[in-house]
């Protein structure tokens, strides 16, 4: 799999943000980031999960993307949406899958137990793997949609590496309307023949 580079990043001009959303954005987005990975690791024994903490991280950015746009939001995030959403695929699918070509049921919970040195013991479940699956299917589509919702018709076509596309000019209003200046049409309103 190749990583695409990165793509220049030109923020909303300064005259166009508002000093104290700015401030307060800075201030609550991380901290809604981090509530959001908790709610991610207590899912199995309080409430939470992927699900409400892939909703809380969709819910910070979208804060940076009320601020900033989607250059700020494709800068503090970082890597592709589509690429979030592809991993948390692949790493529910293999949580359930897994299981089943070592001869259990899909799904099979199982606890993975080891230790670090300076931490202690850990205790890993299988179900974790699964919620992290869905906390990144669901901040991929949330982030694909507000792109999808921010970006201009150019910003979608744009490919990474190459010059943006330039718009398409508008067509010549159809002389069938009546516009003038149009073909078969005189400034007067009156219509004109047209050669063919």
């Amino acid at each position: 799999m190749s990583v695409q580079p990165a793509r220049e990043v030109t923020p909303l001009p300064q005259r166009d943000r508002s000093p104290i959303l700015t401030a307060a954005v800075d201030t609550i987005v991380p901290t809604m980031l981090v509530f959001a990975i908790f709610m991610l690791f207590a899912g199995h024994s309080a409430p939470g999960g992927g699900f409400v903490g892939g909703l809380v991280a969709v819910a910070a950015l979208t804060l940076r993307y009320i601020d900033s746009g989607v250059p700020g939001l494709r800068a503090a995030l970082g890597v592709s949406p589509f690429l979030l959403l592809g991993l948390g695929i692949v790493c529910s699918t293999a949580t359930g899958t897994i299981p089943v070509l070592l001869g259990n049921s899909y799904l099979e919970s199982d606890i993975i137990k080891f230790s670090v040195p300076v931490i202690g013991a850990i205790k890993l479940t299988s179900p974790l793997f699964f919620d992290i699956g869905v906390f990144l299917v669901v901040l991929g589509s949330g982030l694909m949609l507000l792109e999808t919702i921010g970006a201009s018709a150019r910003d979608i076509v744009a490919t990474p590496g190459e010059p943006p596309v330039e718009p398409v000019a508008q067509a010549a209003p159809d002389s069938a309307m009546g516009t003038p200046g149009a073909p078969g049409m005189s400034a007067a309103g009156g219509s004109e023949r047209v050669a063919p």
